[in-house]
């Protein structure tokens, strides 16, 4: 076929031809998420758990409102009292605060969408028709990976700003821009947290043929990392440990060595990170989140005054080294389920 019977040669200005439009794809961990997010806001799953950790937030939040109405004329020109809606737990009862609930009900986003994102689709069939799709395989992973971030990240903004709402209504406290500014920080520490449990459920679903299995497992480390008092099965190994480790004995110093070995071996369970991280970025009047080693230093800290509150940047630098060991945690995780998922044989 000659090139007249093939039709006119489009050519520009110049009269050369004119280049023809590259397509533009969107890259394959785009498409993966895209779909997997459209996916979890569709299924019953995501609705469920968000209506559970709205009621988990209400509840204590409900509590914490009725003791601050009752405190208004003493809490009238104190700082922070917006924030007093997350830290506050009526009648000492810790369990009834919102950081504390939520510190036990948020990891289950992460395991609920992570646990039968790679054997879910093994166990249908559908992953090695995933993979002859034209895309890499990591994108599979990464796109998966990135789909959960996005819905948890949309129930946590949905549960906050319910909170907020809920004290400006009930209360008519409006928060200053350093409140916000704390709730900001305090809501991307809570998705950092709730991603670590997903990078967690997400290796579990590529090293665990079984979703069923996957679900127990993550459900099991959730009873035993997440849940305090009266089931802290972590806690209470943690205290044994400790007490071999380094027993108190009548010797001040001995005694705060002892604490300090405790608190040490309690943060290796990150649901202790994220206590300690959560009212130290919360509450301005918490200067310090480890206990004195030493009797000298907690002299020192008896010293200081209770009404000493630290910055918004001094509340970072404390909490740091939490944030440091989250992340990490969370990296090693994701690592080594995409290294695993990398290395599997997927047949038809």
């Amino acid at each position: 076929m000659t090139a007249a019977a093939a039709g006119p040669a489009v050519t520009g200005h110049s009269g050369e031809p004119a280049a023809r439009p590259a397509s533009r794809l969107r890259p394959g961990w785009q498409v993966v998420a895209a779909k997997e997010f459209a996916d979890h806001i569709l299924s019953a799953r995501f609705y469920v758990l968000l209506i559970i950790l709205g009621i988990a937030a209400l509840i204590p939040i409900y509590f914490a409102a009725e003791r601050i109405r009752s405190l208004a004329s003493g809490a009238s020109g104190e700082s922070a009292v917006f924030l007093a809606l997350f830290t506050l737990s009526p009648q000492g009862i810790d369990l009834l605060r919102v950081t504390e609930f939520i510190g036990i009900t948020a990891p289950l986003l992460g395991v609920a969408f992570s646990f039968d994102a790679v054997n879910g689709e093994r166990h249908e069939g559908t992953l090695p028709r995933l993979l002859s799709q034209p895309i890499h395989r990591d994108d599979v992973i990464n796109g998966k990976f990135l789909a959960g971030l996005g819905i948890i990240g949309l129930v946590l903004a949905a549960v906050v700003l319910v909170i907020s709402g809920f004290g400006l209504f009930r209360l008519g406290i409006v928060p200053t821009d350093v409140d916000v500014a704390r709730l900001a920080a305090w809501y991307l520490l809570t998705g950092l947290y709730v991603a670590m449990w997903l990078a967690f459920g997400m290796l579990l679903s590529v090293v665990i043929q079984r979703a069923a299995t996957s679900a127990l497992i993550g459900l099991g480390a959730w009873l035993f990392v997440a849940m305090p008092s009266p089931l802290p099965f972590g806690q209470l190994l943690v205290n044994i440990a400790g007490g071999v480790l380094a027993p108190a004995s009548g010797n001040p110093d001995q005694i705060l060595a002892a604490a300090s070995t405790q608190q040490f071996l309690m943060r290796l369970l990150p649901s202790t990170l994220y206590r300690e991280a959560s009212i130290t970025i919360l509450n301005p009047l918490v200067t310090t989140a480890s206990t004195p080693a030493t009797l000298s230093q907690y002299i020192q800290a008896a010293q200081q005054l209770p009404t000493t509150q630290m910055s918004f940047d001094q509340s970072l630098l404390i909490i740091w080294p939490h944030i440091v060991v989250l992340l990490a945690i969370t990296v090693v995780c994701f690592a080594l389920a995409y290294v695993a998922f990398m290395r599997q044989e997927v047949r038809a």
